[in-house]
Parts: structure tokens; C-alpha cells; sequence
């Protein structure tokens, strides 16, 4: 989703107000939870769903 808005990590980062780092461990897929509240805020900056950005493994 990143790509496809033309955004990059730091900017995500900055506009959900969350690290860059948090950004990278969520795009690697190496964290075990979020919080409602930033996943939402996710969303809501790259205009998506959260199905658009999450997979079930």
C-alpha cells in the first residue's frame, strides 16, 4: 500500500505517529499485535482497509 500511494516509511511513520522503526517491523511481518488505535490510524493516512494491509497465515 505503501507503493501504491507513493509513500514512503518515515512519512507513514510520521503522519501515524509511530517510529520508522515500527513501520519496518510491521512491513517484515515480525510483530505479534497492534493496537486497534494504529492500525485505524494506518487506514485512515493510506486510505485503505485493514484486509488491504493484513494477511491471515
Amino acid at each position: 500500500m505503501l507503493a501504491k500511494r507513493k509513500m514512503r516509511s518515515n512519512e507513514l511513520a510520521s503522519q501515524v505517529g509511530i517510529t520508522v522503526q515500527n513501520v519496518s517491523l510491521l512491513k517484515s511481518g515480525k510483530v505479534k499485535g497492534i493496537r486497534f488505535s494504529t492500525l485505524q490510524k494506518i487506514c485512515e493516512v493510506l486510505d485503505c482497509q485493514p484486509g488491504d494491509i493484513l494477511s491471515f497465515e
